[in-house]
């Protein structure tokens, strides 16, 4: 019976050993993590061992941008990577691109080629391996069978995938000893138009590499001394969040498996109420997984840097250290893809959902954001003394002023059925966007908006005296060493908070591709920093750069006009609901209404005029998220119904069985029956039970029936998720109800400790 498939598996998992592995040693001794990092990435210095100087030099200028990649320079480069590759076992390689699924795709290929000659007029075949320049450049996979929001139709095949030379190849190991060869690709279609997450990236990057030179070149001058930056890029550093569970107990949750979270399940009297969890200790089964993703990882040049339990029970995070953002996007994907597969390895199965188990912390992908130029210098450091640095004053008013105008549309970004259970949740932040800035900052751009000096902060000390001193917390134990504090506390609550030298980007789901919401953010910078470009030159008037009063008059004007979007209290708080809603600042907690203001007015207007996205890639973006939308609630309400009646409700009949049967042998004995009153108090939660899986199949029956996308996703929010949660609350009472011995799903105490 399926309750003893849970019994056994519960027992199984309490048994299972770490997975062991040999981690590379030389001379006796482990190597170090510096030693492996990267030996599985054709890296620029790979490059420059395997080319020839003129061809690598050809390169590197096409990197810069000054040059196009011409076909010898392709095929030599083609051929340097192949003998590589293959040295290091690979068989086949790949173009491994982002679709809009939120995942990646890769079609493999051999470097197997059959090359015929003519001998004594008979024909001899020789095997070979090669590859040519056209295959590293692009490939050719069925555009048609991706979403692409209607720019692509079954009968029109046609896409290409074309090496995005800026991500560095590398192999992955397979089966048996071989490995493939990637290709970090973007995807595009017949016509040109963006059928995947990393080409608008890559857009929203140069356009916002050019507004920020722009804006350097009106407020800096230059000379040999102190030379003109060629190139601003965004950095990126990607916090992911994430569940280990037992990999059998897995496959006994339908929900889970299909879905990703559970769709019935209670908490258990234990979970995370003791805050316990956070930064405790790691299980044994975890940590042997997680160091063997590292190690996986390092290899590939993905710099892990952090690991821990997170808050919730059986949730945790890894973090790397920041890179550029194209390369970070990938780095990510890897990390996802990685931790997947090892877990299997060790039995263990990771969920990515950003609400798995209702009750407790879901999880999210916290987007650490900034901008830097090729001179190593970060736009959004504020160095000792912020009001003085004007160049960090004008590249953070841009930011402000572009969350304010734009907010709706970073909630856009990162909108999606599985993240609306997360946010707003008081475990994350709500929909509304805001920015915190921290005490420090909100006082200098106070003290620069009503013209005064920068005054005290809340200790009573003076923020100069701060900087210059540093300010030194008292442990009031002598054989403690001094705590230097910060000057600004951190507020997780924010969506958008900044933290140092960095936005932190705090709502974005975790299982999604960061590549969408950090491409709106930097459309939305490059935007306000063009405003900010045209401001200093109204300003400036005949001057070729901008004077420093010049500079302070725009900096007060975009503090003035920003002052709306800056929140530093408590996000969680009904309070900041009110005060919000005076504000005027959008508060958005379905999809569907988030996915709609992309085609507002001032949002696509900014997304066409950067060049990011043309107008049909934005209908076509919108149709798919509102697509996804639907589809997914639709497969929970399935999932739930199917789960419900075969699972949940014949446990419930055979619990009442069992009390019915005792309650009828006590009779003839003539004793009470105590079962008696608790059939009457099962009764009508199982009959109402059934009452309500029955409205959930007919509203899923009306669902099917609704054509037109937007109206799909709609229903899907306001008529079938509650739908679905009045099931819900019948069948988690069932839980607590019915006999253990007869439930056949594990239990959420059986899912959060078996690790």
């Amino acid at each position: 019976m399926t309750h003893q498939a849970r019994i056994n598996t519960v027992v199984e998992s309490l048994t299972k050993a770490p997975r062991n592995i040999a981690f590379p040693e030389r001379n006796g001794q482990l190597q170090s993590v510096s030693e492996i990092f990267g030996q599985n990435v054709f890296s620029l210095k790979e490059m420059g061992k395997h080319l020839p100087k003129p061809v690598f030099r050809n390169f590197l200028n096409q990197l810069r941008g000054n040059l196009t990649l011409d076909k010898q320079t392709a095929d030599a480069i083609a051929h340097a990577v192949k003998v590589w590759a293959i040295e290091r076992g690979a068989t086949h390689f790949t173009h491994w691109f982002q679709p809009m699924t939120d995942s990646t795709a890769e079609k493999h290929d051999s470097f197997l080629t059959l090359k015929s000659s003519f001998a004594g007029g008979f024909e001899e075949v020789t095997a070979l391996e090669t590859f040519s320049g056209s295959q590293l450049l692009q490939s050719e996979p069925d555009a048609s069978s991706f979403p692409s929001g209607g720019m692509r139709t079954t009968f029109e095949a046609r896409g290409y995938t074309v090496w995005d030379t800026k991500s560095p190849m590398f192999i992955q190991e397979g089966p048996h000893g071989t490995a493939i060869l990637y290709i970090p690709s973007v995807f595009i279609s017949y016509n040109g138009e963006a059928l995947d997450e990393k080409s608008v990236l890559l857009r929203s990057s140069e356009v916002l590499n050019k507004a920020a030179l722009d804006v350097l070149s009106l407020i800096e001058e230059y000379d040999e001394d102190h030379p003109r930056p060629k190139h601003m890029f965004t950095t990126l550093g990607t916090e992911q969040e994430y569940f280990l569970i037992d990999r059998g107990l897995y496959t006994l949750r339908p929900d889970l498996k299909i879905t990703g979270r559970t769709l019935v399940g209670g908490l258990p009297p234990r979970h995370q109420q003791l805050e316990d969890h956070y930064f405790g200790k790691i299980p044994t089964r975890v940590l042997a997984a997680i160091s063997e993703c590292e190690y996986e990882l390092a290899k590939l040049g993905v710099p892990i840097k952090t690991r821990h339990n997170e808050v919730a029970p059986a949730q945790f995070e890894v973090a790397p250290i920041f890179e550029e953002a194209m390369l970070a996007v990938d780095h990510n994907m890897l990390t996802m893809d990685v931790l997947h597969r090892i877990a299997h390895r060790h039995k263990l199965k990771v969920l990515f959902h950003e609400k798995p188990f209702r009750g407790v912390n879901g999880s999210g992908k916290h987007c650490n954001w900034s901008m830097s130029s090729d001179r190593g210098d970060n736009m959004l450091d504020p160095f000792a003394k912020p009001e003085e640095n004007y160049r960090f004053l004008i590249f953070l008013v841009a930011v402000l002023k572009a969350v304010q105008d734009h907010g709706d549309l970073l909630r856009a970004g990162i909108a999606s059925a599985s993240n609306d259970h997360r946010l707003g949740a008081h475990e994350a932040p709500p929909g509304i966007i805001s920015v915190f800035l921290g005490s420090q900052l909100n006082e200098v751009l106070n003290a620069i908006e009503e013209g005064r000096p920068v005054n005290y902060d809340a200790t009573g000390t003076q923020l100069q005296d701060v900087r210059v001193k540093g300010t030194v917390l008292d442990l009031k134990v002598a054989t403690l060493p001094a705590i230097a504090r910060d000057l600004t506390d951190r507020n997780r609550t924010s969506p958008f908070a900044f933290t140092g030298n960095k936005f932190e980007f705090r709502a974005v789901g975790s299982k999604q591709s960061v590549s969408f919401p950090v491409s709106l953010l930097n459309s939305a910078i490059a935007s306000t920093l063009q405003e900010v470009a045209a401001a200093l030159r109204k300003q400036a008037g005949d001057k070729p750069v901008a004077s420093k009063e010049d500079q302070l008059a725009v900096i007060r004007e975009y503090i003035v006009k920003t002052k709306k979007i800056r929140f530093e209290g408590d996000n969680y708080s009904d309070e900041w609901l009110q005060e919000a809603a005076k504000r005027g600042l959008p508060n958005i907690t379905k999809s569907p209404d988030a996915f709609k203001r992309l085609l507002e007015k001032h949002n696509a207007d900014m997304l066409r005029n950067t060049g990011v996205f043309s107008e049909a890639e934005l209908h076509s973006r919108f149709h798919i998220l509102m697509e996804k939308y639907a589809k997914d609630v639709m497969i929970e309400a399935q999932t739930m119904y199917t789960l419900v009646v075969q699972q949940v409700l014949p446990a419930a009949y055979a619990y009442r069985s069992e009390l019915a049967d005792s309650a009828s042998k006590l009779k003839d004995l003539g004793l009470d029956e105590p079962e008696v009153k608790l059939l009457k108090e099962l009764t009508p939660v199982v009959s109402e039970l059934q009452d309500k899986v029955r409205y959930l199949e007919e509203v899923a029956n009306k669902m099917n029936a609704l054509e037109d996308i937007e109206e799909l996703a709609f229903f899907a929010a306001d008529e079938v998720l509650p739908a679905m949660e009045a099931t819900r609350v019948l069948a988690d009472q069932l839980e607590k109800s019915v006999s253990d011995k007869l439930w056949p799903l594990p239990k959420y105490t059986e899912l959060f400790l078996n690790i």
